[in-house]
């Protein structure tokens, strides 16, 4: 019997998973090929760090496989295969947070084998962001006496940080990533602030070199949470991403 891709990837995960819940290290390396790189980003590690190997996964899980208590593995949209590769996304959660991954798959025969396996965290919980059915609801029915708007929230907000309200998180330097960083905070609750030692944020791009574009195509470089319209240049000029930061 032949089976899909699908059912290919959603076997071994399972197959993963029961290995992983009952502490069996040997189990797990054993579904890894001999040459295989499991990527983690924070999830398992709380880090960033590649094992290379079965001895490397193995030593990474006897850290780390009690505190994490991953769970829930489960294929995210329908698996493909292209030259004997199983490609799949899945998601998963351990015990603070939830997941995606990545799994490519070998046929061996041992059976289907990760030959790479990629694990990141996409939120804590009990910190989740305020998107999709978590939004805030904006509109505030009903009469209030001396009812605030969203803008004099904003400024009263602008007017503590700092001064009646002290930071946790002091972020020097507000280019791109100083900026994509307290935004990220900033939806996590985190009171942070951003010095920039130049007048305007932007200004790390502006003041290059006139005729400065970025290197990779705009579909690589879009920031979270404010992705590039989809009219902008292929290689955006410093300026254009200046004023957009």
């Amino acid at each position: 019997m032949t089976h899909t891709p699908s059912q290919r990837a959603s076997s071994w995960l399972s197959d993963f998973e029961t290995a992983l819940s009952t502490g069996d290290i040997h189990a797990v390396t054993s579904a890894f090929t001999e040459d295989s790189f499991w990527r983690d980003l924070v999830a398992f590690t709380w880090n960033i760090r590649t094992q290379e190997g079965r001895p490397a996964i193995a030593a990474m899980l006897r850290d780390r496989l009690a505190d994490t208590a991953p769970s829930h593995f489960a294929l995210e949209g329908e698996a493909t295969e292209a030259d004997g590769i199983v490609d799949a996304w899945f998601t998963f959660e351990t015990t603070v947070a939830r997941g995606r991954g990545h799994l490519r798959l070998k046929a061996t025969p041992q059976g289907d084998q990760a030959w790479t396996f990629l694990t990141t965290m996409t939120e804590l919980k009990g910190f989740e962001e305020k998107r999709g059915d978590n939004r805030i609801k904006g509109a505030e029915h009903g009469s209030k006496k001396a009812r605030k708007s969203w803008l004099e929230l904003r400024q009263e907000e602008e007017a503590k940080l700092g001064y009646e309200e002290q930071p946790y998180v002091l972020i020097i330097g507000g280019g791109q990533g100083g900026i994509i960083l307290a935004a990220r905070l900033k939806k996590l609750g985190v009171p942070t602030i951003v010095v920039e030692k130049n007048a305007r944020a932007g200004d790390s791009w502006r003041n290059r070199y006139k005729s400065l574009c970025l290197h990779d195509p705009v579909w690589y470089d879009h920031l979270p949470y404010m992705p590039f319209p989809d009219d902008w240049p292929v290689f955006a000029p410093k300026d254009k991403v200046g004023d957009w930061l």
